[in-house]
C-alpha cells in the first residue's frame, strides 16, 4: 500500500507551499447562489493560488476541464502539475500535486439521514457502530475521502461509491481498498470551520 504523504494544509490564498502535494482550504465568506457562481468562485480562487505558487499573475493562469469534467492546468501547461477543486459552504478547496489528485469538502450535517445503501458494507458497519453524536462527523470525513478518491481517478461518482472501501487508520489518515486497482492508496483528512457555526471535513488523496 502507498503510504499517505505528509499533509500540507494551508488556510490562506496568499500562502505558498514549500513542497507538493498541498491543499488550500480558503474560507471566502461568500455563499454562491448557483452552480455558475460556485464555478466562478472556485476558478478565481484557484487562479490566485496557482499564480502565487508559480510566481506569476492570475491572468496568466487558465484552468480547463477534460471530457469527464476534471480540471487541469491549461496555462501554463508545461508544469506537469495536477489540480483538483471543491467548493462547499463558502469554503474553496484547491489541491496541487505531481500526480493525479483529488480533494473534497463536506459539511457536517447532524440532521441528515445517512445513505447506507451508497456505502461499502464495511463503511456502513463502521458508522453503525459509532455513538450517535459522532456519526455525522465520521460520515462527512468518510464521504469527503470517497469523493476525493473518485476525483483523483477522474471518474467522479460514475464509479459506484459502494464499490470500494475507505478506512481511517487515524483521525487524519485514510486508506482506500479498491478491487479495480492493484495498489491500495492512502490520503489525508482534516476539519475546518467556515467562519460561522459550521464544521466541514476535507480530504485529499494523490494516486501513483
Amino acid at each position: 500500500m502507498t503510504r499517505p504523504q505528509a499533509p500540507i494544509w494551508l488556510a490562506a490564498s496568499d500562502m505558498t507551499a514549500a513542497t507538493l502535494p498541498a491543499a488550500w482550504l480558503i474560507a471566502t465568506g461568500l455563499r454562491p447562489r448557483n452552480l455558475t457562481e460556485r464555478s466562478q468562485l472556485r476558478r478565481e480562487t484557484a487562479c490566485r493560488i496557482i499564480a502565487l505558487q508559480l510566481g506569476g499573475t492570475a491572468e496568466q493562469v487558465m484552468i480547463g476541464h477534460d471530457i469527464k469534467g476534471r480540471p487541469f492546468l491549461e496555462t501554463p501547461g508545461e508544469t506537469g502539475l495536477h489540480l483538483s477543486l471543491a467548493t462547499r459552504s463558502g469554503i474553496v478547496a484547491v489541491a496541487l500535486a505531481r500526480g493525479p489528485v483529488g480533494i473534497d469538502v463536506e459539511r457536517v450535517d447532524g440532521a441528515a439521514a445517512l445513505p447506507f445503501a451508497a456505502l461499502h458494507q464495511e463503511e456502513a458497519a463502521m458508522l453503525r457502530g459509532l455513538p450517535d453524536h459522532t456519526r455525522a462527523l465520521a460520515f462527512a470525513q468518510l464521504w469527503a475521502a470517497k469523493e476525493a478518491y473518485v476525483k483523483a481517478l477522474g471518474t467522479g461518482f460514475a464509479r459506484a461509491p459502494e464499490s470500494f472501501a475507505v478506512t481511517f487508520s487515524s483521525a487524519d489518515r485514510f486508506e482506500v481498498a479498491d478491487p479495480l486497482r492493484a495498489i491500495a492508496s492512502g490520503g489525508t483528512s482534516t476539519t475546518i470551520e467556515n467562519g460561522g457555526q459550521e464544521i466541514l471535513a476535507a480530504a485529499m488523496i494523490v494516486l501513483d
